[in-house]
């Protein structure tokens, strides 16, 4: 007889399948390079610069003695620091993986540099830029998973975690309150009666004042 396989529990490593995180990562890098693509685009239109591959995959341009390199320095920061760190949280959503995806980004863009320049960068305002590119998208990558792990979820057409938690507790306690009020008229209602009648027999009820309680007990008349 064949051993049941035990069912993987919530939030096993077996969510993460290797097809699916290649995936991910290929569309992270596409994003990467569309988004730098048509910032670099428009900002060559605007400076009147001439727009070239180069631009994308080359790092001879971003250097720090001219005003083009600290402009497309920008850019990258813009790219693979903001536009990454969002693209990340809507993708992977998942905070302790914010760092692994977005150093694989900046790092197969290394690779890729180096293979279209056929050596390895080496102004060292390309690497500072990398390297704060990075450190951006992990730290609102990060943030960003956290604040949207930490969002008010949804069970059974209600609202388990958020601000309308306090409210519902408070119209309980109001209700509760209600209750309770409506318990005592009542049986200020009957203590009332039994005075007004004379009652007797045995029975409990609350004095007039409201303080304490009392025991009905019936009396004797006296014999001549």
């Amino acid at each position: 007889m064949a051993r049941r396989r035990k069912p993987p529990r919530a939030g096993a490593l077996s969510e993460l399948q290797p097809l699916k995180i290649a995936t991910q990562i290929a569309t992270l890098q596409a994003l990467y390079y569309t988004t730098a693509g048509i910032l670099m685009l428009f900002t060559a239109l605007v400076a009147g610069m001439s727009f070239s591959v180069d631009m994308i995959l080359g790092w001879d341009a971003v250097r720090g003695d001219t005003t083009q390199g600290w402009l497309l320095s920008f850019i990258w920061l813009i790219d693979g620091g903001l536009c990454m760190a969002v693209a990340i949280v809507v993708l992977i959503a998942r905070s302790k993986l914010v760092p692994d995806f977005a150093l694989t980004i900046h790092l197969l863009h290394l690779v890729f540099t180096t293979l279209y320049a056929r050596s390895l960068p080496r102004h060292s305002m390309w690497w500072m830029t990398m390297m704060a590119s990075a450190a951006v998208a992990v730290a609102l990558g990060m943030w960003g998973c956290r604040y949207r792990e930490l969002q008010p979820v949804f069970f059974g057409g209600g609202r388990i975690l958020g601000s309308n938690s306090a409210p519902a507790a408070a119209s309980h306690g109001q209700v509760a309150a209600e209750e309770g009020q409506a318990g005592l008229d009542d049986d200020d209602g009957r203590g009332g009666a039994e005075d007004d009648g004379f009652s007797r027999g045995r029975g409990r009820g609350r004095g007039k004042d409201g303080a304490g309680e009392y025991e009905m007990v019936g009396m004797k008349q006296a014999k001549d």
